[in-house]
């Protein structure tokens, strides 16, 4: 089964991802790396590196990698203990730096598992209606066409999130799979969108950072993403979202910060 971010091992530490139209997004002519999809590889290369499940990571977004290139994921060790290893992934095109992730992972056992912030009241993905993609997209990026993304029916929720800034979305991939972390570094860059949605003007903005910090993940079906923007000033935006599986359970929180963008301005 492919991952929806498929990723090939070269070397000890070292892998490779493909720029290929399915993890792209972009408008006419300016097509380029999902910044979730080079999270969500950076997180696999950890993953697999180590051997260990997703604490937290976060990425520094420097470039763009363009349709058609390959990511080289270099993964090294800051410190690796018996229960935590602390690593960094640096994500390069032709030996230019794309993005940089710093991250930890581990599992230990006997200690409390608890979520203090419950589910938000949302229809089921059934009840709900598709989101629509804007801006429209190059024909050649085609990230979103693999996943199902819906959104209340209510007519007043574009107005609730201009007043609150808060929004919510239900997210699956098309294609079978288990949801993982790297699926939910993925989902997680929904932020920019949810931020533009509640300053009622056209557009989001280009990805300056993506945190995630998970939980656990459980078996689920659809994610339910759970968005607050929460500030906007000087040309840029911030905010956060929850990652619940169907069954309420908490999974993971994210945040990002944004260079804001208009719909009519170039995306570079």
């Amino acid at each position: 089964m492919t991952h929806f971010v498929p990723i090939e091992r070269v070397a000890e530490h070292r892998y490779a991802l493909p720029v290929t139209e399915s993890v792209c997004v972009g408008p006419l002519g300016h097509v380029f790396l999902f910044g979730g999809a080079g999270l969500g590889a950076a997180i696999r290369a950890l993953e697999l590196s180590f051997g260990r499940g997703l604490v937290w990571a976060t990425a520094q977004y420097v470039s763009f990698a363009r349709l058609g290139s390959t990511v080289e994921l270099d993964v090294s060790v800051a410190q690796a203990g018996r229960s935590v290893t602390q690593a960094t992934v640096t994500g390069r095109v032709a030996g230019d730096t794309i993005f940089n992730v710093m991250a930890a992972l581990g599992d230990r056992d006997g200690y409390p598992d608890q979520h203090w912030r419950d589910m938000p009241d949302m229809p089921p993905p059934d009840a709900c209606v598709e989101e629509p993609q804007s801006p429209p997209q190059d024909p050649n990026a085609r990230l979103r066409g693999g996943l199902d993304v819906r959104a209340s029916p209510d007519p007043s929720r574009q107005a609730e999130a201009m007043k609150s800034g808060r929004s919510q979305l239900w997210i699956r991939t098309k294609r079978p799979g288990p949801i993982d972390s790297a699926t939910l570094a993925i989902f997680a860059d929904f932020v920019p969108g949810a931020i533009g949605g509640a300053l009622g003007r056209g557009g989001g903005g280009n990805s300056l950072d993506n945190n995630l910090r998970v939980r656990k993940v459980v078996p689920t079906k659809w994610v339910l993403c759970d968005v607050q923007a929460q500030a906007a000033a000087r040309g840029f935006g911030h905010g956060h979202m929850r990652l619940y599986a169907e069954d309420g359970t908490l999974m993971a929180t994210a945040s990002q910060s944004i260079v804001l963008r208009t719909y009519a301005e170039s995306s570079g």
